[in-house]
């Protein structure tokens, strides 16, 4: 019987590869590779490049830099981490039923598959090499791995998106970054967090807020002596109304540091200039010597290289009451000094475009250039002038319409100073949790980001309806969010873009159908009403309609019925974010029965509504 389990078990994995490989299958024809992370061997002569988009590892030699071999997968890979002893590869890979393969690094053949959650990536390995940490990104929760028997042992649930991850050098704590903020968005203080657990117990021992505005985070790394963790985020200033950039009036570029044994948030430095941003920061490491920590920028293509000791120095003076810039008079100052690095940071720009992944090895930094499908080196000691080098993972490809335009989305030169790419308030193509101002419908009326998933295909756009379509409202964005005058065809490649997109099945569903909670919603939902707007295959009429959720001078306003597709995905809800969840929107937010007949609902109908709504 256990022979049919695993016999079963290893078709199931097998058939989440092709479905996998079925959905990435588009960019995938294009030949475009994606590097998406890079671990190097002990030593410094192999770096392993995973490639998302082509499925397959890349084998580097760092020595003459260039690639030995590739190795097939049989899915998407998304994270990678070496064993102690160099002799297996780790690979995260796949999606709603996603998978870690096992790959001996000697043959390059996945020896075995163990079953992961839904959007695996970040594994994290223990220094005994006997146990493994894996993200499950949408599930919300980091899963153990006992390697003898490939067992899950425990699963800890994290807080929202958990997408990186860092072992202290004692294996007592893992670091666990969340890269979104959770909760309701109206409220004065709204941030993204960092969970500290304890390696024995598997339990959560703090939650680490950062400053108010934190989102987008993407990064973690410990230094050698696993002291300080690094983290790196944006720092949205949302409660301003969006009527200028500069100064980082919007959006600035962070990186937070904690203290590991004290499990205290320290304080956090920005990355930009006065003068112009450090869009979208994303890997972080630190030197074997401690010397440096450094940071890949994926908004402005460059790396920032940040002496630790000056800047460890500079914040235990201004913890100490001593005023260290015009700025920085107190620890609270500091993530509002765009000065603060100045000294003790170089900015070193790349040749390619979109350094995510980042690896050292000595002296120096590799960075994985996801839309150029290069790997760049760079020298990071002070006495060498940097001169990057490139290193063209494979043959060069004509930019398809949608690869441009995703290329677009990311990139912060098409922004006034570089303070931020459409990406900074809409992560992977989708919302950051906040209210913003965007003036489009007046001022002091905040509105929640939405997803821009379906967009084009849901007309008109806004939460009222300001804009007749995602056309227009593409080309208003260029203009009066990144401030900046572009030629059409960058709205036009931006436009097929966001309409190539597909929604990501929801971490809900059950080998892809309805579970028996969502099947009984299903039923209450059009019990309630609920289809007479939310109806169709996207759940919109693309109608408007005033359901007694405007407030103040918009008490009367009717708002755009959004469509249901990734609601899972987008929380909080409702115009302005009150809601927290889907609950509530049904709830306490539905006075009166005018968003559905649910007044007369017990909870666990509530509930099996919410679970149908959140399978969509």
């Amino acid at each position: 019987m256990n022979g049919d389990l695993t016999t079963r078990s290893t078709m199931l994995v097998c058939v989440c590869w092709i479905l996998a490989a079925l959905a990435g299958g588009a960019q995938a024809a294009d030949g475009y590779l994606s590097p998406v992370a890079i671990v190097a061997d002990s030593g410094g002569d192999t770096l392993y490049v995973a490639q998302h988009t082509a499925s397959q590892i890349a084998v580097v030699d760092t020595g003459k830099p260039s690639v030995k071999r590739t190795w097939p997968l049989p899915a998407m890979p998304t994270g990678l981490v070496l064993s102690p002893d160099d002799s297996t590869l780790y690979v995260t890979m796949g999606g709603v039923k996603g998978a870690v393969g096992v790959i001996d690094v000697r043959s390059g053949k996945v020896a075995k598959t163990i079953p992961a959650g839904h959007t695996p990536m970040a594994p994290v390995i223990t220094a005994d090499g006997k146990t493994l940490y894996v993200c499950n990104r949408f599930n919300n929760a980091v899963a153990v791995y006992d390697l003898a028997s490939g067992g899950e042992t425990a699963r800890i649930e994290m807080v929202r998106e958990p997408v990186a991850a860092a072992l202290s050098p004692d294996g007592k704590r893992l670091l666990v970054v969340n890269h979104l903020p959770a909760g309701r968005a109206d409220e004065v203080y709204l941030a993204a967090v960092v969970c500290i657990v304890d390696t024995v117990s598997n339990a959560v021992t703090a939650t680490i807020q950062l400053p108010n505005g934190s989102s987008g985070m993407r990064g973690i790394a410990l230094s050698p002596d696993g002291a300080f963790a690094y983290v790196t985020h944006i720092l949205g200033r949302y409660h301003l109304p969006t009527t200028q950039l500069e100064r980082g009036w919007m959006n600035t570029n962070a990186l937070t540091i904690i203290d590991v044994a004290g499990e205290a948030f320290v304080n956090t430095v920005l990355l930009d200039d006065v003068d112009r941003g450090a869009a979208n920061p994303w890997a972080v490491a630190c030197t074997e010597d401690g010397k440096y920590v450094c940071v890949t920028h994926a908004g402005t293509h460059e790396i920032s290289v940040i002496d630790r000791a000056l800047l460890h120095e500079k914040l235990d003076k201004v913890a100490a009451g001593e005023n260290v810039s015009e700025v920085s008079k107190t620890p609270e100052d500091v993530p509002n000094d765009l000065a603060f690095l100045v000294g003790m940071r170089r900015r070193i720009a790349l040749d390619g475009n979109g350094p995510r992944a980042l690896a050292l090895t000595g002296n120096t930094a590799w960075a994985a250039e996801y839309f150029t499908d290069s790997l760049c080196s760079v020298a990071i000691s002070s006495d060498v002038r940097p001169a990057p080098a490139d290193l063209a993972l494979g043959p060069k490809r004509k930019l398809t319409a949608e690869r441009l335009g995703e290329q677009l989305f990311n990139d912060a030169s098409l922004c006034f100073q570089q303070w931020q790419s459409c990406a900074s308030c809409h992560p992977d193509v989708r919302a950051d949790g906040f209210n913003w101002d965007l003036l489009n419908d007046g001022m002091g009326n905040p509105k929640n980001v939405k997803s821009l998933l379906l967009a084009h295909q849901t007309p008109p756009v806004m939460a009222t309806g300001v804009r007749d379509k995602a056309e227009t409202a593409v080309r208003a964005g260029i203009r009066h969010i990144q401030f900046a005058v572009r030629p059409e065809e960058d709205a036009q490649a931006i436009d097929a873009f966001l309409k190539s997109l597909k929604p990501v099945p929801s971490p809900e569903l059950e080998d892809g159908k309805l579970s028996a909670a969502a099947e009984r919603g299903k039923a209450l939902f059009e019990k309630a009403g609920c289809s007479s707007c939310h109806s169709g295959s996207l759940y919109t009429d693309l109608a408007q309609y005033n359901i007694g959720t405007g407030v103040g001078r918009e008490k009367d306003t009717k708002f755009d019925t959004p469509t249901l597709c990734e609601t899972w995905r987008t929380g909080p809800y409702l115009h302005d974010g009150r809601a927290a969840t889907i609950e509530e929107l049904l709830t306490t937010y539905n006075v009166g029965d005018e968003h559905g007949m649910t007044s007369t609902m017990s909870p666990e109908a509530i509930s099996d509504l919410a679970a149908f709504v959140r399978s969509l």
